[in-house]
């Protein structure tokens, strides 16, 4: 499993880390906002095209003050962003 995040207005992911947070302070200090950064997991034992291929879960997802009260992306349209850019980007 690889632990990653994406920027979903720009469309930048960082992957890689102990923690998702790793990931994601390599785009907060590179100018990215943080409301627009989600974290994913990426399963490479599954195929790219089944539905356990992208795991929508991490610590840094846990934002009450935007409606996410759990690990999990909660908001359908957030969750179809991430898997949008992440089969964008990742092509193989």
């Amino acid at each position: 499993m690889i632990k990653g995040v994406v920027d979903i207005e720009r469309e930048v992911i960082a992957m890689g880390g102990e923690y998702h947070i790793d990931a994601s302070t390599v785009l907060n200090e590179a100018g990215f906002k943080q409301e627009n950064i989600w974290g994913f997991n990426i399963n490479l034992d599954e195929e790219k095209d089944s539905d356990s291929w992208i795991e929508y879960v991490s610590l840094i997802n846990i934002r009450p003050s935007l409606g996410n009260k759990s690990m999990y992306i909660e908001d359908d349209k957030i969750k179809s962003r991430v898997k949008e850019i992440l089969y964008k980007i990742i092509t193989q």
